[in-house]
């Protein structure tokens, strides 16, 4: 259970032994850490020597009302607590790193441009990153990778135009044949491997 003012939010903490860094994931909305596409990135994260945690920003009340599950300052500002509490827990201070997804992609980049933690690489899962707004964007100095899916065309636009305000270490990967929610056929092992090679990249590897 994360304390998030008087409120308790649940996750899954995933920590290998020797793990190189730790990344904590931001869902999209109506998604929680039982999410079965961040989970399978998780693991993928944890088999490459990197810690995770999968946790709610909301809690079930809250995820029912459409314009909390929209609130990226609330989102961000459940990260940044979560992040303060990770750093807590953790016996070494390990490099950290956030995944978002939807709008949890929009709610990681807003607190790691306010987070008093270094965040040292972002990446991004067909992400509203737009809903992190100019301030966020243009002063977000974590190495960003902005994945989207080749066919979920609206989401492509959305980041093309959030990619051209970060000034920070960026790249744009497209999976081809991919939707939003990369259900195809070796999407999401896709995006579990440039998670990794970016998270490796600039948090270290084991």
């Amino acid at each position: 259970m994360l304390p998030a003012g008087s409120l308790g939010l649940h996750g899954i903490l995933a920590l290998p032994p020797g793990a190189s860094a730790f990344v904590l994931f931001a869902h999209g909305s109506g998604s929680s850490r039982h999410s079965p596409r961040n989970k399978f990135v998780a693991a993928e994260l944890n088999r490459s020597g990197i810690g995770t945690l999968l946790m709610d920003l909301l809690t079930p009340e809250e995820d029912s009302v459409q314009a909390i599950r929209f609130d990226v300052g609330l989102l961000a500002g459940r990260l940044l607590q979560a992040t303060e509490w990770v750093t807590r827990q953790l016996a070494t201070p390990l490099p950290l790193g956030y995944f978002g997804a939807s709008i949890g992609a929009a709610a990681s980049i807003r607190a790691a441009s306010l987070s008093p933690i270094r965040i040292g690489a972002i990446v991004s899962r067909g992400g509203r990153v737009d809903l992190a707004g100019p301030d966020a964007l243009t002063k977000l100095p974590a190495p960003t990778l902005l994945i989207v899916g080749g066919l979920d065309t609206s989401v492509i636009e959305r980041n093309e135009f959030a990619f051209a305000m970060l000034a920070c270490a960026k790249e744009l990967a497209i999976v081809p044949g991919a939707t939003h929610l990369f259900e195809e056929p070796g999407a999401l092992e896709s995006v579990a491997q440039l998670a990794a090679q970016w998270f490796k990249r600039y948090l270290g590897s084991a």
